[in-house]
């Protein structure tokens, strides 16, 4: 049995530490069933931007009438906005695996599904290795809603759905998260009929309910969104799927069709997979790996990070997390992971970002303001008539330390960014304020949100 300073599970952020192992002179074994990069490279952050793209051209075109530009759309060609969003992807793979073939003294990669057979011992293909410091950042995949018939289903996922070739005429997305409203967004803009299933009464649940309310209403006018709604059961009937169920809110039974349906119900952890229960290591009920601030296991030199723990589902709290369990493994001071200014972002049309706090968290344990501003109250949003949307800020009131922003509308994610940084250097609302912003231009907004601050 081969034995290894540092074994490391799963090739997303996983590679960081990787990198980081073998430039501190550790041996290191990598396993990974593959594709090499990850649910980021692979199956999400990238593939869904490389749509996402020319979806948001296409209604910039549908929209310039509103300025008084009138423009046409011939065609849109989905066969080729397809094959350019794998074209990356294939590059990046490529590079890795040339890189893989180049033999490194103390590494090796062992691509399969690896699982524990005791402490601190994997087996990939029939093959048994140790590791002294192991790294877990095995993933998530989606995770199927158990709707009877939906196994009788050719039905999409985030894993599987970058493989069309061909528009579907209609489709059916069932979920109402991040990843639903995208690729909505998507698919409509593509010509494609959307229908959007969702069990909650609103769409991002977990963004401000004034957000959520202006995404719906601003969807509604491209495509069907159906709130409050239980999908029961699925079945084919010649070239179409139906989705039967209830209307939650007066119990009446209702059913859709489409060519497509999409199942974006949310994500599971990979951990099960492992078998990691051969080695102790904990889950909670929902199967997401347990680690404390450090991002330590229940297991002795065993680390869990990104998906496979459930906290923030986003590469960039990937990434860090990967980083900070690395140092906490070779130093002897520890350094727990800082959650607090966690930045997210949505890009569907309109796009929506956020960090920190909600407002109805936030006054649970504070006593908080709250500022609120349009767009439109700034000369440059003024002048971007084409959509609406508006910024929200909560901030304690006792030493004006900035709890939350959120914020829907264009550049969304490139706005809010000003704000994390704020909040990452202590977050008093005067550091926003101490840079001078630029007239005319968007991040005014950030300004004239602060400004508004009164009590809720």
């Amino acid at each position: 049995m081969k034995k290894y300073d540092v074994v490391v599970i799963g090739s997303g952020s996983g590679g960081e530490i990787v990198d980081a192992a073998l430039g501190n002179g550790f041996s290191v074994a990598w396993v990974d069933k593959g594709p090499l990069g990850g649910t980021c490279l692979n199956v999400g952050c990238i593939p869904s931007k490389m749509l996402i793209y020319p979806a948001d051209r296409v209604m910039e075109i549908k929209e310039a009438e509103k300025l008084g530009i009138k423009a046409e759309i011939k065609d849109v060609d989905f066969k080729k906005i397809m094959e350019h969003m794998r074209e990356p992807i294939h590059e990046s793979h490529e590079h890795m695996e040339r890189g893989l073939e180049t033999p490194m003294e103390n590494f090796q990669y062992y691509k399969g599904e690896g699982h524990f057979v005791d402490d601190y011992t994997i087996e990939i293909n029939g093959e048994q290795i140790k590791g002294e410091k192991i790294f877990i950042g095995s993933g998530a995949r989606p995770f199927i809603t158990p709707i009877k018939g939906i196994e009788d289903v050719d039905y999409l996922t985030n894993n599987n759905v970058f493989n069309l070739t061909d528009k579907p005429d209609s489709i059916i997305i069932v979920g109402g998260g991040y990843i639903a409203v995208e690729f909505a967004h998507f698919f409509s803009a593509m010509g494609t009929k959307v229908t959007v299933l969702q069990r909650s009464n609103r769409l991002i649940k977990n963004a401000e309910p004034e957000i959520s309310d202006l995404l719906k209403n601003l969807m509604d006018k491209r495509m069907d969104i159906v709130t409050n709604f239980d999908a029961s059961e699925v079945k084919k009937q010649g070239n179409q799927i139906v989705v039967m169920g209830k209307d939650r809110s007066s119990d009446k039974e209702k059913q859709f069709s489409a060519e497509k349906i999409m199942i974006a119900t949310g994500r599971k952890s990979n951990a099960d997979l492992l078998k990691i229960e051969n080695t102790g290591v904990e889950t909670d009920s929902r199967g997401y790996i347990e680690v404390n601030e450090f991002l330590e296991t229940n297991k002795k030199n065993i680390w869990a990070f990104g998906d496979a723990i459930g906290r923030y589902m986003f590469k960039h709290v990937a990434n860090e997390e990967a980083l900070v369990a690395w140092r906490n493994a070779v130093h002897d001071h520890k350094t727990p992971m800082d959650y607090s200014a966690v930045p997210y972002a949505v890009f569907t049309y309109p796009q929506i970002a956020g960090v920190g706090l909600s407002e109805e968290e936030a006054e649970k344990s504070h006593q908080i303001l709250v500022g609120k501003a349009k767009y439109s109250d700034v000369a440059k949003g003024e002048a971007m008539v084409e959509l609406e949307g508006f910024a929200k800020a909560i901030v304690n009131k006792e030493d004006g330390r900035i709890l939350g922003f959120h914020i829907i509308g264009p550049y969304a994610p490139i706005l809010v960014q000003e704000v994390v940084n704020a909040m990452a250097l202590g977050g008093q609302i005067g550091y926003i304020g101490r840079g001078m912003h630029i007239h005319p231009a968007l991040p005014e907004i950030i300004l004239r949100t602060f400004g508004n601050l009164k009590e809720p």
